[in-house]
Protein backbone atom coordinates (compact mmCIF):
# COMPACT_ATOMS: atom_id res chain seq x y z
CA UNK A 1 0.00 0.00 0.00
CA UNK A 2 1.00 3.31 -1.18
CA UNK A 3 1.68 6.25 1.93
CA UNK A 4 1.43 9.69 1.80
CA UNK A 5 3.32 11.31 4.84
CA UNK A 6 3.27 15.48 5.29
CA UNK A 7 5.65 17.57 7.25
CA UNK A 8 3.10 20.79 6.92
CA UNK A 9 4.98 24.16 7.38
CA UNK A 10 4.39 27.46 5.45
CA UNK A 11 7.43 28.11 4.08
CA UNK A 12 8.25 24.13 4.16
CA UNK A 13 5.82 21.51 3.22
CA UNK A 14 7.55 18.21 2.96
CA UNK A 15 6.26 15.05 1.44
CA UNK A 16 7.14 11.34 1.19
CA UNK A 17 5.87 8.49 0.22
CA UNK A 18 6.14 4.52 1.43
CA UNK A 19 5.32 1.46 -0.14
CA UNK A 20 3.94 -0.51 2.67
CA UNK A 21 3.53 -4.10 2.84
CA UNK A 22 3.27 -5.23 6.35
CA UNK A 23 5.86 -4.60 8.37
CA UNK A 24 8.58 -4.07 5.54
CA UNK A 25 8.69 -0.43 3.87
CA UNK A 26 10.41 0.99 0.35
CA UNK A 27 10.99 4.52 0.06
CA UNK A 28 8.68 5.74 -3.20
CA UNK A 29 9.43 9.10 -3.56
CA UNK A 30 9.68 12.36 -1.12
CA UNK A 31 10.64 16.50 -1.70
CA UNK A 32 9.96 19.61 -0.47
CA UNK A 33 7.60 22.28 -0.83
CA UNK A 34 8.73 25.85 -0.43
CA UNK A 35 7.18 29.42 -0.44
CA UNK A 36 8.38 32.64 -0.59
CA UNK A 37 7.72 34.45 2.79
CA UNK A 38 7.85 37.35 -0.69
CA UNK A 39 4.41 35.53 -1.84
CA UNK A 40 0.54 36.66 -0.35
CA UNK A 41 -0.42 33.89 1.97
CA UNK A 42 -3.18 32.42 -0.20
CA UNK A 43 -0.73 32.31 -3.40
CA UNK A 44 1.28 30.16 -1.08
CA UNK A 45 -1.27 28.16 0.08
CA UNK A 46 -2.48 27.32 -3.48
CA UNK A 47 0.51 25.78 -4.48
CA UNK A 48 0.82 24.11 -1.61
CA UNK A 49 -2.38 22.72 -2.94
CA UNK A 50 -1.62 22.59 -6.39
CA UNK A 51 1.76 20.49 -5.38
CA UNK A 52 0.10 17.73 -3.43
CA UNK A 53 -2.61 17.64 -5.92
CA UNK A 54 0.42 16.28 -8.30
CA UNK A 55 1.83 14.14 -6.00
CA UNK A 56 -1.05 12.59 -5.14
CA UNK A 57 -2.07 12.51 -8.98
CA UNK A 58 1.50 11.02 -9.55
CA UNK A 59 1.71 8.54 -7.42
CA UNK A 60 -2.05 7.18 -6.25
CA UNK A 61 -1.44 6.61 -2.84
CA UNK A 62 -4.43 4.47 -0.63
CA UNK A 63 -4.01 6.96 2.21
CA UNK A 64 -2.41 10.03 3.73
CA UNK A 65 -0.89 10.54 7.13
CA UNK A 66 -0.36 14.22 8.58
CA UNK A 67 1.52 15.70 11.22
CA UNK A 68 -0.56 17.55 13.91
CA UNK A 69 0.18 20.86 14.47
CA UNK A 70 2.85 21.49 17.28
CA UNK A 71 1.25 24.64 19.67
CA UNK A 72 4.48 26.23 21.13
CA UNK A 73 4.92 29.42 22.36
CA UNK A 74 5.15 31.08 18.61
CA UNK A 75 1.01 31.09 17.90
CA UNK A 76 2.21 33.43 14.53
CA UNK A 77 4.01 30.45 13.24
CA UNK A 78 1.05 27.64 14.57
CA UNK A 79 -1.21 29.62 12.83
CA UNK A 80 0.72 29.56 8.94
CA UNK A 81 1.52 26.09 10.06
CA UNK A 82 -2.20 25.56 10.64
CA UNK A 83 -2.83 27.23 7.11
CA UNK A 84 -0.66 25.13 5.22
CA UNK A 85 -2.04 21.82 7.07
CA UNK A 86 -5.22 22.68 5.88
CA UNK A 87 -4.22 23.26 2.09
CA UNK A 88 -2.44 19.76 2.39
CA UNK A 89 -5.61 18.09 4.29
CA UNK A 90 -8.16 19.55 1.16
CA UNK A 91 -6.03 18.45 -1.37
CA UNK A 92 -6.34 15.04 0.24
CA UNK A 93 -10.31 15.46 0.90
CA UNK A 94 -10.54 16.15 -2.39
CA UNK A 95 -8.67 12.61 -3.54
CA UNK A 96 -11.37 10.87 -1.15
CA UNK A 97 -7.67 9.16 0.51
CA UNK A 98 -8.07 7.59 4.08
CA UNK A 99 -6.31 10.13 6.61
CA UNK A 100 -4.47 9.62 9.62
CA UNK A 101 -3.14 12.49 12.04
CA UNK A 102 -0.18 12.17 14.54
CA UNK A 103 1.24 14.06 16.97
CA UNK A 104 5.23 14.77 17.32
CA UNK A 105 5.86 12.71 19.94
CA UNK A 106 3.59 9.69 18.21
CA UNK A 107 5.91 10.13 14.69
CA UNK A 108 9.21 9.88 16.93
CA UNK A 109 7.96 7.07 19.52
CA UNK A 110 6.96 4.97 16.67
CA UNK A 111 9.92 5.76 14.10
CA UNK A 112 13.03 6.15 16.63
CA UNK A 113 11.41 4.73 19.85
CA UNK A 114 11.56 7.96 21.60
CA UNK A 115 9.49 11.00 21.71
CA UNK A 116 11.75 13.28 22.63
CA UNK A 117 14.22 12.37 19.43
CA UNK A 118 15.56 15.26 17.75
CA UNK A 119 15.74 15.63 13.94
CA UNK A 120 18.75 13.55 13.37
CA UNK A 121 17.87 10.74 15.19
CA UNK A 122 14.51 11.05 13.20
CA UNK A 123 16.07 11.16 10.11
CA UNK A 124 18.46 8.58 10.97
CA UNK A 125 15.67 6.00 11.42
CA UNK A 126 13.76 6.89 8.29
CA UNK A 127 17.14 6.50 6.10
CA UNK A 128 17.10 2.48 8.37
CA UNK A 129 14.01 1.53 7.88
CA UNK A 130 13.75 2.32 4.77
CA UNK A 131 16.95 1.00 3.57
CA UNK A 132 18.27 3.94 1.76
CA UNK A 133 22.14 4.74 1.03
CA UNK A 134 21.64 8.56 2.11
CA UNK A 135 19.91 11.09 4.48
CA UNK A 136 16.35 12.27 2.76
CA UNK A 137 16.85 15.89 2.77
CA UNK A 138 16.03 18.09 3.57
CA UNK A 139 14.64 17.43 6.84
CA UNK A 140 10.91 18.33 5.99
CA UNK A 141 11.00 14.89 3.88
CA UNK A 142 12.13 12.73 5.68
CA UNK A 143 9.78 13.90 8.95
CA UNK A 144 7.17 13.67 6.00
CA UNK A 145 8.55 9.56 5.44
CA UNK A 146 8.50 9.14 9.13
CA UNK A 147 4.84 10.44 9.13
CA UNK A 148 4.01 7.57 6.58
CA UNK A 149 6.30 5.13 8.35
CA UNK A 150 4.26 6.09 11.60
CA UNK A 151 0.90 5.97 9.80
CA UNK A 152 1.39 2.26 8.42
CA UNK A 153 2.68 1.10 11.92
CA UNK A 154 0.01 2.46 13.97
CA UNK A 155 -2.17 0.77 11.37
CA UNK A 156 -0.69 -2.61 10.31
CA UNK A 157 -0.92 -1.69 6.34
CA UNK A 158 -4.38 -2.01 6.22
CA UNK A 159 -6.45 1.07 4.59
CA UNK A 160 -9.81 -0.05 6.13
CA UNK A 161 -8.05 -0.35 9.46
CA UNK A 162 -6.62 3.04 9.03
CA UNK A 163 -9.90 5.19 8.36
CA UNK A 164 -11.14 3.64 11.40
CA UNK A 165 -8.69 3.94 14.18
CA UNK A 166 -7.79 7.54 12.84
CA UNK A 167 -11.89 7.82 13.22
CA UNK A 168 -11.42 10.00 9.88
CA UNK A 169 -13.99 8.70 7.71
CA UNK A 170 -13.42 8.35 3.35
Amino acid sequence: MIILGIDPGLANTGWGLIDSSKSRHRCVAYGCITTSAKEPTPNRLALIHREIVEVIEKYRPAACAVENIYFSTNVKSAFATGQARGAALLAMADAGLELGEYSPVQIKSTVVGSGTADKAQVTYMVRVLLGLDHDPKPDHAADALATAICHAHMNGGIGAAAARSTGVAR
